[in-house]
């Protein structure tokens, strides 16, 4: 039985996340990523363990903590780590997202059969085929969800509050309470959330895709002609450079450490967009000594320009969560 409910409960949900990584194109996911997220499910599930614990120990009914406050305790606590990543600009794309916040769930799903395991040691195949197909699928799905709607709002709204993910958070919710209510017979809801989640995802890659492939080509172009007129010497032919003209108050030093940052800035930028471009290809490129290093220099001139000096220079380095996202893929 051990090995049914280790093959039935855990394999599906871990084969379905490992469909996603592969349906990636870009590769825009990196496998530390993946068991970050991962492990931070785990955490959620034992966070929520021992605060479900709590309640039913303070006279909560356990129906109304299964159907109510349990869901939105699990999902409350898995969007902690999407909240991270949307706000330090750890996705760039709404694949991404779902790839991260499915790997939450993931982890999420095991550490909760896992436990569902030790508890009840008597029952069949068939609830371990639901609890594998079904449950576990569920909160993977539920936690993507989060992701993706937040990802996509943030993008919107130009914003990384958290009332971004407030929307993903209710509808995870309000699947995750519908889903332990039993309205259905359970082999129906499973095979429900098989056909759906497909779907999503589908959806998800397709639209992320061309996102992807705009972005590439405008932000690539852009990129190219600023750092270009700089090698060239002819940054006070361009907007940058008619901008930074202007800061008398800075001292000299500063401006030209600005300058700098904003030359490495795109350097690395122009490789980000390189190594997805190879990706997409079926090359994996390696990162080199030199991009560590442009990276050590980067951080020694943010230090030197300080806070002033780099919100002076905002505008012509585009952090957006996008943009700043993809110095991370150099950065893994």
């Amino acid at each position: 039985m051990s090995v049914l409910i280790l093959v039935v409960g855990f394999l599906p949900v871990l084969l379905f996340l490992a469909a996603l990584i592969l349906m990636d194109s870009y590769k825009l996911v990196s496998r530390r990523s993946v068991a970050l997220a991962i492990g931070a499910g785990i955490l959620a599930a034992l966070v929520s363990l021992f605060l479900n614990r709590i309640l039913l120990d303070h006279g909560v009914d356990p129906t109304v903590l299964r159907r109510y406050v349990g869901p939105l305790v699990e999902e409350s606590v898995k969007a902690i780590y999407i909240v991270y990543l949307i706000r330090s600009a750890h996705v760039g794309f709404l694949v991404d997202a779902a790839i991260l916040g499915f790997a939450v769930g993931t982890g999420f799903a095991v550490v909760e059969n896992v436990y569902y395991a030790s508890v009840v040691r008597d029952l069949g195949p068939g609830l371990w085929l639901v609890r594998g197909l079904g449950t576990a699928v569920m909160h993977g799905s539920a936690t993507a969800i989060v992701a993706i709607l937040s990802k996509s709002l943030a993008d919107r709204r130009t914003s990384t509050s958290l009332a971004v993910v407030l929307p993903g958070l209710v509808l995870a919710f309000a699947a995750h309470s519908l889903y332990n209510h039993l309205v259905l017979n359970p082999f129906v809801s499973t095979a429900l959330l098989l056909i759906a989640m497909p779907l999503l995802v589908v959806l998800v890659f397709e639209r992320s895709g061309r996102a992807t492939r705009d972005w590439l080509g405008v932000s690539l172009d852009t990129d190219v002609e600023l750092l270009d007129s700089i090698e060239r010497g002819r940054v006070e032919d361009t907007p940058a450079g008619a901008y930074l003209s202007t800061l008398s108050r800075l001292p000299g030093p500063v401006v030209a450490d600005m300058l700098c940052y904003l030359r490495i800035h795109l350097e690395l930028s122009l490789r980000a967009k390189g190594i997805l471009i190879a990706r997409a290809a079926g090359v994996d490129l390696p990162i080199d000594d030199e991009v560590r290093a442009d990276f050590r220099e980067l951080r020694f001139l943010e230090r030197s320009i300080g806070k002033t000096g780099k919100m002076a220079i905002l505008p012509f380095l585009r952090s957006s969560s996008r943009d700043l996202w993809q110095l991370y893929v150099l950065d893994e």
